[in-house]
């Protein structure tokens, strides 16, 4: 409480250092007193629309408020801004595990109704996949020239294979009623199939699997979020590089090759097939 009163005395007195609206946000949020966070980085945002804090503890709010899209753009924004010229700043890691927590959140608030929808409707055409065969049986079956079920009491099936003798006047409209029943029969199986086929392509990016291997660190098998390539061709996670570099050695961690920190490149073309892949697959956010 001291904290917060001593800090509304300095707004009072300089309602236009933002840093007093961050600080005394910070000292709400360790009272998680959510309403009062997103006030005040609203305003320190009037103030400074490049404060890391801000963004990033007003995504905070918006996280506990369920506002799950809202709460990526802030994230993602203190992500950006967190990172800039300063890739081992110590907010960057915090701020990423929220980013990921974020989209995660969103994903699974969207894909959750939506396979649940996709089951339904799967259920229901199956159903009437089924009415449909069962009625165009039942037709042909009552068609002139074909006879109903209960007279086709001389079938038989013989040395493996189907034998069918036929006895008296019927026998070619026996063939015909056999052979329209198999039609339909695999007909129905094949629009079955296909069924399946179809619903399960349109679930397979909302059910977690195997990220691929071209899309995780070498180190770390996490998926990429800021990726740099080596001289040596091998890309990896940035501040996992650098942390390898400075604590156990200027070399490449795989081919042993020497390296120095000035010498990594951002890896644009994966840091975007990551971005794609992640827009299309939001499980993806948990494996970090």
């Amino acid at each position: 409480g001291a904290a917060i009163e001593a800090y509304t005395e300095a707004i009072t007195l300089r309602p236009d250092v933002p840093i007093y609206w961050t600080n005394r946000a910070l000292c709400h949020r360790r009272r998680n007193d959510w309403e009062r966070v997103e006030a005040d980085c609203w305003k320190a945002l009037e103030l400074d629309k490049k404060s890391v804090k801000a963004h990033y503890m007003l995504g905070l709010a918006l996280l506990q408020s369920e506002r799950y899209e809202e709460a990526v753009k802030q994230l993602e924004k203190a992500l950006e801004l967190g990172r800039g010229g300063k890739p081992t700043n110590y907010m960057v890691e915090e701020i990423w595990q929220e980013v990921a927590k974020a989209k995660y959140s969103e994903w699974e608030q969207i894909s959750g109704p939506w396979l649940q929808r996709l089951k339904e409707l799967r259920k229901f055409c199956q159903k009437a996949l089924q009415e449909n065969y069962e009625n165009a049986v039942g037709k042909a079956r009552e068609s002139k020239g074909f006879l109903n079920a209960k007279n086709l009491d001389n079938i038989s099936a013989t040395n493996g294979g189907v034998d069918i003798s036929m006895q008296g006047h019927g026998a070619q409209e026996k063939r015909n009623q056999l052979n329209c029943e198999a039609t339909l029969s695999k007909s129905y199986q094949e629009q079955l199939q296909t069924l399946f086929e179809v619903f399960e392509k349109a679930s397979r990016q909302d059910i977690p699997g195997e990220i691929p291997e071209y899309l995780c660190c070498k180190i770390t098998m996490d998926i990429f979020r800021d990726p740099v390539i080596t001289p040596s061709g091998v890309t990896y996670e940035r501040t996992v590089l650098l942390e390898h570099l400075n604590k156990v050695g200027r070399f490449d961690p795989l081919t042993r090759a020497p390296l120095q920190p000035d010498q990594l490149v951002a890896n644009l073309a994966v840091k975007e097939a990551v971005q794609v892949y992640l827009s299309e697959h939001g499980w993806a956010y948990k494996s970090n």
